[in-house]
């Protein structure tokens, strides 16, 4: 018997704003938990997070240059490898996974949270750990807009008072550009032609 439940992670069909697929751009992805729920407070759900986006990044061939973790949204800055490609298909390809993992362990272990993420709309019910919809995405193809970009998502957490330095920030790239210092993931080094612009 099929379940009355539709486990949806995020709502595909209702894009709130149109993808650009352009060949070479890089993308800044923001997108958020379900109603601003702190989920990314959990270290197990960071860590779900980070595994996502290293399979994703090699089963979809996209760089990584830059992220951060808050407790209620996501920043991430990336650049598709392949001339054909959709954005949505890569934010679904992250996303997806961490939100089966959290609702499988709210049932398990957290079963009084299950009616705040749960929305009916007409005849279907649906549990959510993200926001409905594709988040924000920002195409990016100058280096000073890359740069700028970077430094402002690392500034994240000191913005919201959770760390003094943006280096400080456990779930952060920060680090990394700061001097090379350890970063739960490995961030992909930004091409030359990005950088000599700004020489």
């Amino acid at each position: 018997m099929r379940s009355p439940f539709n486990f949806v992670i995020m709502a595909q069909k209702r894009q709130h704003r149109r993808n650009y697929n352009e060949p070479g751009h890089a993308h800044e992805l923001t997108f958020s938990c379900y109603q601003g729920f702190k989920f990314l407070k959990a270290e197990r759900t960071c860590e779900w997070l980070v595994e996502a986006i290293d399979e994703a990044r090699v089963e979809l061939n996209f760089d990584l240059w830059a992220y951060v973790f808050m407790r209620e949204h996501v920043h991430l800055i990336v650049r598709p490898g392949e001339a054909e490609y959709d954005i949505a298909d890569i934010r679904k390809a992250i996303k997806a996974p961490v939100g089966s993992k959290a609702i499988k362990y709210l049932l398990e272990n957290a079963p009084d949270w299950i009616p705040r993420i749960t929305r009916k709309r007409g005849k279907k019910t649906e549990r959510l750990f993200w926001q409905s919809g594709g988040g924000f995405d920002r195409n990016v193809i100058k280096p000073d807009t890359l740069m700028n970009m970077i430094d402002y998502i690392h500034m994240n957490p000191v913005r919201r008072g959770l760390c003094e330095k943006p280096e400080e920030w456990k779930w952060s790239s920060a680090a990394w550009y700061l001097g090379g210092g350890e970063v739960p993931i490995q961030v992909d080094p930004i091409p030359a032609e990005w950088l000599d612009d700004l020489e």
